[in-house]
């Protein structure tokens, strides 16, 4: 079991997330903005990341540049789940320090494999 921190302002996202990981039991803290999940990156320790890149107020390239410049976070590893799907989006994201990439929608039969493939990396 894994404690998976999703940064998602989407509620339809956060429900299917959620609920697939869940179901496999992990344990999903969430948060619906970046200010939120920096401050949940620290406090809550998680295994992983999973963020969404189109958020509100502080996008996921920034927060991922501060996860990733933080001592506390640097080693979290954090997927992509994002809809930013053209060409050289996966590479972009790869670059700027995501240990995956998972296109939205995402596939409920597929999602799981691809998450717990990074957790045992």
């Amino acid at each position: 079991m894994a404690r998976i921190l999703y940064i998602e302002d989407n509620e339809q996202n956060l429900y299917l997330v959620t609920f697939i990981l869940e179901k496999a039991g992990h344990q999903v803290i969430q948060a619906r903005d970046g200010w939120a999940g920096l401050d949940l990156a620290e406090s809550a320790a998680p295994d992983m990341v999973l963020l969404d890149f189109q958020l509100p107020g502080m996008d996921g390239m920034e927060v991922l540049r501060r996860l990733k410049a933080s001592p506390f976070t640097r080693e979290i590893p954090v997927l992509a789940v994002t809809s930013y799907a053209m060409v050289g989006d996966r590479e972009r994201f790869l670059q700027a320090g995501c240990s995956g990439y998972i296109e939205k929608p995402i596939n409920p039969e597929t999602f799981l494999q691809q998450v717990e493939r990074f957790l045992s990396a």
